[in-house]
């Protein structure tokens, strides 16, 4: 959950690897700093507290070099410090880290006992006295031979100024892309550092590691096996990393959204057959009809996304699906059934809760497919096939375009299964208009902005706010508390309607708004009884439905009811998004969060 940058060439790393940080803040923005190795050969290190901007500020302008790395930190062993922030630096060895090395404490004591002095609470500054304590002539093998002690995670860059010119990178759990110039090579943990000065990249595997010098590289695995690696091409332009004129990039992707969910839909409808073609699941209809339940695994907003596509699969395929957060699933010691398909979801495609739980089932023998969004992620090459969301970056903490294309994607899904098995060539071509209008209806959703943004200013006076939804608008009143919470600092909640006289009524206050998910369906005179509970007891209600339902009321175009959780979530995304500007807050960059979660 934190940002790596790396640079040897003969340029002067620094602005690369300051302007590559700026690019991977919403990784991690709890610290910052970087190291180099100057001209002469000495290493030079600045880190501090707070953003890239202010790091980048308090540089001295002899602060130069032509190897060096970088790194912006979210914490998990030590506050927030100068002294906690990375780079890590034994003598002449500095290292960034992301992951966590869950021995560090073992590790401390035998430093310490040893006579060597730590500066910081982190469980990083072991690995860089390690790497320095080694008699290794080659740097790859001394940090090989630290490696060897480690148990946990880790995405690593390491410089040595007893080897100038000379980056050494490692993967274990934690993304680490190389980036292949001209006579200069990068590395980072994220490809958004790189696509301004590169377009080919390498994506190292768990345990691998490479050694990388201005001409090339050398991959090898930790035993000293070499590997070889073929280049990819980055697809994303640079200009998708930049806000274009928006405040923040949360609004940049909200808006984002139309074009996300036609890039989500481009090329996989089949008007002929009235089905869905999904090139990368390498499933035929045989195997699909042998399916005989679906579990979907996910955390945040992948997972209420996998609610959505559990129960899209069970409607429209008559599949049995229920949706499962990855980071219980990967601990329970799961049953796993050779006649279930698995689908992990990921944005990054990096989770390590989800990453671990793929590689339980393979372990297993479980079928898994990924619904990712980054290309050449982790869980797309663990996975045995796949859908790519093709949302494009998302940088802001919060996810919204991504959650709604994963639903698109999973609506895609559940029309390929469903008319593989008993689904109508009606009710697909029935589907397949409402996903083709879903662009449209997104924008008509947008153009009521100003008038959501009041409703949140006025809200945004509450401490408290309860969600409330059936069935379809179960999920979705998840992950609209989630947005909530994630951004505004809000506390919300979310209960299924049904369950709101079962003690949540408790709560009902004039001092606690409601929001209600109140879609126009067969449900609907059952989400005005819980309306009326709430109103009965002085609370106030704010509707996101397709009817007007008094003064707090947000209007959703009508699609297909299969498909109303997809565009339900839109407003309360804007709504999350306009309390938070209300209140003052970061919102690209929320407290005590970090877009990839790439920690256990």
């Amino acid at each position: 959950m934190c940002g790596i940058v790396a640079y040897t060439g003969p340029g002067d790393a620094v602005p690369i690897l300051t302007e590559g940080l700026a690019r991977l803040e919403y990784r991690g923005y709890d610290s910052a700093g970087l190291a180099v190795v100057g001209r002469s050969g000495d290493l030079r290190v600045r880190k501090a507290e707070g953003r890239v901007a202010a790091l980048a500020a308090s540089l001295p302008a002899r602060f130069k070099g032509g190897t060096g790395i970088g790194h912006t930190r979210w914490a998990t062993h030590g506050e927030p410090s100068d002294d906690n922030a990375h780079p890590h630096v034994a003598g002449s060895v500095a290292v960034v880290h992301n992951g966590i090395i869950e021995n560090a404490d073992e590790l401390r004591a035998k430093l310490e006992a040893d006579g060597v002095v730590l500066t910081s609470d982190t469980d990083t500054e072991v690995l860089p006295h390690l790497i320095a304590r080694s008699d290794a002539a080659e740097l790859e093998d001394a940090v090989r031979e630290a490696l060897s002690q480690i148990v946990g995670t880790y995405g690593i860059a390491v410089v040595d100024t007893r080897h100038p010119g000379v980056l050494v990178v490692a993967r274990n759990g934690s993304p680490v892309v190389l980036g292949i110039g001209e006579k200069e090579m990068y590395a980072a943990s994220d490809v958004a550092a790189l696509v301004r000065y590169t377009r080919q990249v390498v994506h190292l595997d768990d345990g691998e590691l490479a050694t990388i010098r201005p001409d090339g590289f050398r991959t090898s695995t930790l035993d000293a096996r070499t590997t070889r690696k073929e280049p990819s091409v980055i697809e994303t332009e640079d200009a998708a990393y930049d806000a274009e004129g928006y405040t923040h990039f949360m609004r940049k992707e909200i808006h984002e959204q139309p074009a996300a969910v036609e890039r989500a839909l481009r090329g996989r409808l089949d008007g002929r057959f009235h089905t869905a073609h999904l090139g990368g699941l390498d499933l035929d209809p045989r195997e699909a009809r042998a399916i005989r339940r679906v579990k979907i695994l996910g955390c945040g907003s992948a997972y209420y996304a996998g609610q959505v596509g559990a129960q899209l699969i069970e409607e429209l395929a008559r599949i049995p699906a229920d949706a499962e957060p990855a980071s219980e699933f990967r601990y329970r010691n799961p049953v796993v059934e050779a006649d279930t398909l698995y689908i992990a979801v990921s944005q990054s495609g990096e989770t390590y809760d989800t990453l671990a739980a793929v590689q339980e089932l393979r372990r297993k023998g479980g079928r898994v497919l990924g619904v990712v969004n980054a290309v050449g992620s982790a869980i797309a090459r663990e996975c045995d096939g796949g859908v790519y969301l093709h949302a494009g970056p998302e940088i802001a903490v919060a996810s919204t375009k991504a959650y709604t294309s994963t639903a698109v994607v999973f609506a895609l899904l559940a029309l390929h299964l469903g008319r593989i098995h008993d689904l109508s060539p009606a009710d697909g071509r029935r589907i397949a208009e409402g996903l083709r209008a879903l662009p449209g209806q997104i924008e008509e959703i947008l153009r009521q902005e100003d008038r959501i943004a009041a409703l949140a200013a006025d809200l945004a006076k509450y401490r408290s706010m309860l969600f409330v939804g059936r069935v379809r608008g179960w999920p979705v009143a998840r992950e609209g508390a989630q947005k909530l919470k994630e951004v505004s600092y809000i506390h919300a909640e979310a209960y299924p309607a049904s369950e709101l006289k079962h003690g949540p009524l408790a709560l009902i206050s004039p001092d606690l708004p409601a929001v209600a998910i109140v879609p126009d369906d067969e449900l609907l005179d059952k989400n005005r009884s819980t309306l009326g509970e709430i109103r009965a007891r002085h609370g106030r209600v704010i509707t996101i439905g397709h009817t007007e339902a008094g003064e707090d009321a947000v209007v959703v175009p009508k699609n297909e009811p299969e498909l109303d959780a997809i565009l339900l979530p839109i407003p309360l995304q804007l709504l999350a998004y306009h309390a938070a500007v209300a209140l003052g807050h970061d919102v690209d960059k929320p407290r005590n969060l970090a877009k990839s979660v790439t920690v256990d």
